[in-house]
This record gives structure tokens, sequence and C-alpha cells, in this order.
């Protein structure tokens, strides 16, 4: 057997490639749009796409899955007249949900927008209601592509998505806030341009789906065979799908739906308890969104991780392996560690010279404390994917939901709290945030305890990837401070006579410390051992980096 086979990772390799390159992607959008768009334009094209996410999730999170796993059943049983009509079936079902969806959003944005507490965000609400469609019927035929165990098109079709994306959306915004424009008024101007954004995500998901379009069409013509079997009513597969899929899109709309929320109740709180504008409630929400933009990376790139842990834990339980269950969870729980806590304590430790780094348009004495308040925030988040798998792996499917539920409503409180103080404000949102991942993550650590015993002691997993984190932290702050000073002496400075670094100054000694603390962190790994020669057979190439490594 191959080492792709034998190891747990091997099969989702290219998957992993496929997101990261998506992630990339949509990192180099939102990174130059938000400094285009400014504080105020941000947070319309923030609270315009948080309402988009939380229907898209209802309208496709669960489906593709149902239909990729009744797919694959009905091919596997030779029944090609069966796998037409399920595809059919759930064809209708996402453009019935998608139209739906669409004229909620098309016809009240303006509705949706004062919910939101934000009026200006109802021009790109209006401008994704069509990519509801479009998503919707793209998911059908992607599940259909990967219930034929085939990832490359939806990979292709992510990745076309994301680069229309990219080009058009930065393309409209770029064009819209240029003072030659003309925008019938000029404070409108903010949010016409978040909606140009928009429109070119609307414009890649509708170039997606010509590409799946076009691909389905293709194979079905290659593959297509005379059979006999017959399929299932479509009440009875429309039924099948979704006793499939209505568990899984509960869980997985939680998340948007409490983002939903907390976007509304925090501006709300600004403009109620705080006597601000809409105007500079916006302005202020929009350093808040800059900060989440990249407090989500280190999350982002868990979902191969993830996608792995559930077939791997679930085919140990099958064969009655309550050890190597045990085992892969313990991997699985440190390894994660070891990649997130440092990404975590990087945003913590280096705040302000990455938000002067990545924006230097907004105010870093918001945007820095923010970021580093969400960092260690981060850490929870991918370790509550994490545990989530594990928990789903061994059949407590409900348990993510309760927990999930009950961080959102400290989230919600935390914000509703401390959002009103004058003192505090908006920074009231990332510590609510904070909180709310801090209590999911206590809840899933003591569920798994109880569940999966044999994973032994917490502090065996988390406290060497802990301890090298923080004295990476430590290293990448010194470092920062010893080249600000040194750069500083040398005249990389603002304006003559100003004792802050320029632009340029601060890029380079925030290079220069995450290039410390990357050394920092890779010899203390080393040094304690922190990861082990079993989790390193767990990952391609596992085997040669052992070896390389002397494990």
């Amino acid at each position: 057997m191959s080492e792709r086979k034998n190891t747990m990772f091997g099969g989702v390799a290219i998957l992993a490639a496929g997101i990261a390159i998506v992630k990339l992607i949509g990192a180099l959008f939102k990174i130059p749009l938000f400094n285009i768009l400014g504080d105020a334009g941000s947070t319309d094209f923030y609270n315009a796409y948080s309402i988009y996410a939380v229907l898209l999730t209802i309208a496709t999170a669960g489906l593709p899955v149902a239909l990729s796993k009744t797919v694959s059943e009905a091919n596997a049983l030779g029944r090609p007249n069966q796998k037409q009509r399920v595809f059919r079936v759930a064809l209708s079902a996402f453009l019935t949900v998608g139209i739906l969806f669409f004229l909620i959003m098309w016809f009240g944005a303006d509705q949706l927008a004062a919910a939101m507490n934000n009026t200006h965000a109802a021009p790109g609400i209006k401008a994704l209601a069509p990519a509801v469609v479009c998503v919707g019927c793209l998911s059908a035929f992607r599940g259909y592509a990967q219930g034929h165990m085939n990832m490359t098109p939806t990979s292709v079709s992510q990745i076309i998505e994301a680069f229309c994306k990219l080009v058009l959306g930065l393309a409209l915004a770029a064009l819209i806030m240029n003072p030659a424009f003309p925008v019938a008024m000029e404070e409108e101007r903010n949010s016409l341009a978040a909606a140009g954004a928009i429109v070119g995500v609307t414009a890649g998901t509708i170039l997606a789906l010509v590409y799946m379009v076009t691909n389905f069409v293709r194979t079905r013509a290659r593959t297509a065979c005379v059979s006999e079997d017959k399929p299932l009513p479509g009440g009875q597969i429309l039924k099948n799908l979704l006793r499939i899929a209505i568990p899984i899109t509960l869980s997985t709309s939680l998340v948007p739906l409490i983002n939903v929320l907390d976007n509304a109740l925090v501006q709300g709180r600004l403009q109620d308890a705080l006597g601000m504008t809409e105007q500079a409630s916006r302005a202020l929400y929009g350093n808040y969104t800059v900060a989440i933009s990249l407090y989500n990376l280190p999350s982002s790139f868990m979902t191969a991780l993830t996608a792995a842990i559930i077939p791997a834990i679930s085919a140990a339980l099958v064969r009655g392996d309550r050890k190597g269950s045990a085992q892969i969870t313990g991997s699985v729980l440190r390894i994660t560690a070891l990649l997130s806590i440092p990404m975590g304590v990087g945003l913590l430790a280096l705040s302000g010279p990455i938000m002067r780094l990545l924006y230097p348009n907004y105010d870093v004495a918001l945007t820095g404390p923010m970021l580093a308040i969400l960092g260690p925030a981060s850490v929870c988040v991918c370790l509550v994917l994490v545990c989530n798998a594990v928990l789903q792996a061994h059949g407590y499917v409900s348990l993510p939901i309760i927990t999930t539920l009950l961080g959102g409503a400290a989230k919600l409180t935390a914000n509703y709290l401390l959002v009103s103080v004058p003192e505090i404000h908006v920074f009231g949102a990332p510590v609510g945030t904070l909180l709310c991942y801090v209590v999911v993550l206590v809840l899933d650590l003591i569920a798994l305890k109880y569940i999966v015993p044999e994973v032994g002691s917490y502090v065996r997993v988390f406290v060497k990837p802990a301890a090298a984190g923080v004295i990476m932290g430590a290293g990448a702050w010194a470092a920062y401070g010893l080249l600000e000073r040194a750069l500083i002496c040398l005249g990389m400075t603002q304006d003559a006579g100003v004792q802050t670094l320029s632009r340029m100054g601060n890029a380079v000694a925030a290079f220069g410390a995450i290039g410390a603390a990357v050394i920092v962190y890779f010899a203390l790994v080393l040094l304690t051992r922190a990861i082990s020669k079993e989790d390193l057979l767990l990952m391609p190439k596992g085997e040669k980096i052992a070896k390389i490594l002397h494990f």
C-alpha cells in the first residue's frame, strides 16, 4: 500500500492545496479592498456579506453533503437512473431555495440593512442577491462531482470564483472610489464602492457556474449508459436528502447567524447607548472588520484537517480500536495547537506592526489592540473546529450545536454590556468574541474528556506548544523593538525629527521579527519534542520528515 494511503492526510493533500489557493486569493482581495473602501465602506461590505453568509449557509451547507453521499451510494450500487433523479431533485431544491433567498435579499435589502443598524449596506445586499441563486446551483453540481470522487471540478470552480472576485471586485471598488467617478451624493461613495466589490463576487459565482455546467454536460455525455434500474419517487429522494442535510445545516449556520446578530448588536449599541450617528458607528466598526479579516486567516487553513479527522476516527471506531481513535485525537489536537498557537500569538505580539503594514489607512490605536485580543481567540477557534470534528466522528452531532449556542449567548451578552461603556465602546466586540470561543473550547474539551478518556492529560497535549508559543511571542516582540530602535537610528523615520518608523521601516522590522519568531519557534518545537514521531507519521511524507528531524 502506498504511503499516501497509509497517512491520515494523504487523501486531502490536493484538497488542502486548493483551499490554500482560494484563501490566499481571498486575503489578496480583502487587504487591498479594505484599504480602498476605508473604514465606513468596509463596514458596508462586511454587513452585506454577513447577511449573505447566513442565507448561503442555510441554502448550501447540508444539501451538497447529502447529495454527494446519495450519489456515491447510487454509483456504488450501479444505479445510474437513481443517480440522475437524485441530482435533478437536489438541483430543483437548490434552485427553489436560491430563488426564495434572492427575493428576500433583492426586495428586502433596505429592511435587512436597517436591521443591521447600517442603512448604507443596502446596495451591497442587493448586489449579492443573484449570487445566492448561482451558488445554490453550484453546490448541486459540486456535490454531484464529489459523489463520483472527483474533486477537481470543485477546486477549479472555487479558484475561478475567487480570482474573478479579486480582479473585477477590486477594479470596480477602485473605480468608484476615484473622485472623478460621478455619484449622486458624495457620502454614498463608500457604500457604492462596497457594492461594486460585491458585484465582483457575484460575477465570480456566475463564471464558476458556467464552468461547472460545461463540465457536467461533457462528463455526462462521456459516461452515459443504458440502465433499467427503477429510481425512487422524487418525494422520497427529497425526504432522504433533507434527513441528512437538516442537522448539518443547523450546526453550520449557527456561527454566521451569531455573527449577524453580533454585527447588528454592536452597531446598535454604539448608536443607542453611546449616542453615535450611523456614520460614526460605521467608521468605528470598520476598524473592527479589518482586525476580523486577519483573525479569520488561521482557522481558514484548518478545513482540510477537519475533513480528514472524521473518516480517520470513524474507521478506527468501526474496527473497535478505541486506543487508535484516542491516539489520532491526541495527535490532531497537538498538531492543531502547534499550527495555531504561533499564528495566534504572532497576531497578539505584533498586532500594531501588522496593522501598520497591511492597513496603513486605518487607526492603529484601534485596530492594533483589537487584533491583539483576537489573536488568542483565533487559537481557540482552530481548536474548536477540530474538537467539533472529533465529537461528530464519535456520533455526538448535536453536542457542538449546544456548545456553540452557549458560547454565542456569552458573546452577545458580553457585547451588549461592554460596548455601551464609553471607555470600552468597540473594544467590547473582540472581547466578546474571545469569551465566546473560550467558553466553547472549554466545554468541548470537557466533553471530549468524557467521550474519549483514553486521550490522556491535556497538559501533555498542550503544554509544550503553549510554552513554545509564549517564548516565541516574547522573542518576536523583543526583536521588533530592537529593530525599531536600530532603524530609527538609521533615519528610517516617518518624518525628520519624528521618532516613528516610516512604512518601509515598519515593514523591515515586522518581517525581521516574524523571521526571528519562526526560527525561535521551530527550534523550541524540536528541542522540547513538542511533536512526536507518531504525529509526523499521520502526515504526508511524515516518515521522511521524521528521518530528516532524527525522530
